[in-house]
């Protein structure tokens, strides 16, 4: 693997996903506009990123954008989607100097097709690094995933490719947006809400979750280690039970 992601120990998550919530309270218990909440935000990815790199996190999944964020103020819509292109044309590089892969999943193709050449600018330098992999979930619901996942095999059913009989989860899990992707092993929710919020429904199944009492402003390598810390703890037996030693 490159140097893009330090070696892997077998105690670390091969993927975390985060959904990054507090933003507006943050701004609005300092006075400051939202727009204030969403750039102090921003500038907590790039220290998860680096935290996630640091400790050999192969997979990081950003809950960015949801697909309900677009019916807030156009005014907060405005922001958000000028802050993203603000750090695709900005920080792209120097993600693709670590050896950092992007790959955006959602519904893409409701955002303006400036915005989505810029994603697909970004795609397209960083698909040959080796390092870790870096998910952003722009425009994403994960009832909207599974859903787009069952008209795909539908349409398959339908043009008689495949038999219905014949769909496994595998199979449905091959057309998610995070198709060859590993599912988490860790979601965290910050801010003290505890609620998955639609995101990655289908490939949290099995996942451990860690709610943090932080705003997402004020993350830090710190929590990230914390959430790492916690996940060592965790014994994970998908619905089977350990084996009794002798």
């Amino acid at each position: 693997m490159s140097s893009g992601v330090a070696e892997k120990n077998m105690s670390v998550p091969t993927h975390v996903a985060i959904i990054m919530d507090g933003n507006g309270r943050w701004a609005r218990e300092r006075g400051l506009p939202h727009l204030a909440g969403h750039k102090a935000g921003a500038e907590a990815v790039a220290r998860c990123v680096r935290a996630a790199m640091q400790r050999g996190v192969p997979y990081l999944t950003l809950y960015a954008f949801s697909s309900e964020n677009w019916s807030r103020g156009p005014q907060e819509v405005s922001d958000l989607t000028s802050l993203l292109r603000y750090y695709l044309r900005h920080k792209v590089r120097e993600l693709h100097a670590k050896g950092v892969r992007l790959r955006f999943i959602g519904e893409l193709d409701r955002f303006e097709s400036s915005l989505r050449h810029e994603l697909d600018r970004a795609e397209a330098m960083t698909r040959d690094n080796t390092g870790m992999v870096l998910l952003l979930a722009l425009s994403y619901g994960g009832r909207c995933d599974i859903v787009q996942s069952a008209r795909a095999l539908a349409r398959a059913v339908k043009a008689g490719a495949l038999a219905p009989d014949d769909i496994t989860d595998a199979m449905v899990a091959n057309h998610l947006w995070t198709h060859g992707v590993p599912d988490p092993d860790v979601v965290v929710r910050t801010s003290g809400e505890y609620r998955l919020s639609n995101f990655l429904l289908w490939q949290s199944a099995y996942a451990e979750l860690v709610f943090l009492d932080v705003y997402w402003p004020d993350f830090t390598e710190g929590h990230f280690s914390t959430v790492l810390d916690v996940y060592a703890r965790r014994e994970r037996r998908f619905g089977s039970r350990p084996v009794a030693s002798v």
